[in-house]
């Protein structure tokens, strides 16, 4: 949970920022431990199948089930924790000790993994910023 606002219930899009950045999250560990072990003879390079995850997580192409006790409501939908898969690269090139991390490529992988997390926390910045202006001094009600 990275905002501390749960599955973000009063607004899906803070709960789908909040997933992603989770799911963003796992993929530097993963990523990091790939250049970690670099050198380890027989290791073989992990991946983290991120948009397929992060659809599951959010439950695109489900279609909503009705969770609410009326027809006119929609039912929440949590968003953590987040599970997603983690395999072996099968198009990893095997070196002469069995290893399977390109060195150069991970580090790619990790600029952009840590690119497109600060995109999210940004989105997240903004959309917060609008919460807090629309409940403060947006609101009209004065």
């Amino acid at each position: 949970m990275v905002n501390g606002l749960g599955d973000g219930g009063f607004d899906p899009t803070i709960g789908a920022l909040n997933t992603a950045m989770n799911l963003r999250l796992i993929n530097q560990n993963v990523i990091s431990s790939n250049i970690a072990n670099a050198d380890t003879p027989e290791y073989k390079a992990k991946r983290l199948e991120f948009e397929g995850a992060l659809r599951q997580a959010l439950g695109v192409g489900q279609g909503l089930k009705a969770e609410a006790d009326h027809p006119g409501h929609v039912g929440r939908r949590p968003t953590d924790p987040v599970n997603p898969e983690i395999y072996d690269d099968p198009n990893g090139v095997e070196s002469l000790d069995g290893n399977t991390v390109n060195r150069a490529e991970e580090m790619a992988r990790l600029s952009e993994n840590q690119l497109m997390f600060d995109a999210a926390a940004e989105l997240m910045k903004r959309k917060i910023g609008m919460v807090k202006y629309a409940i403060g001094e947006g609101g009209g009600n004065r």
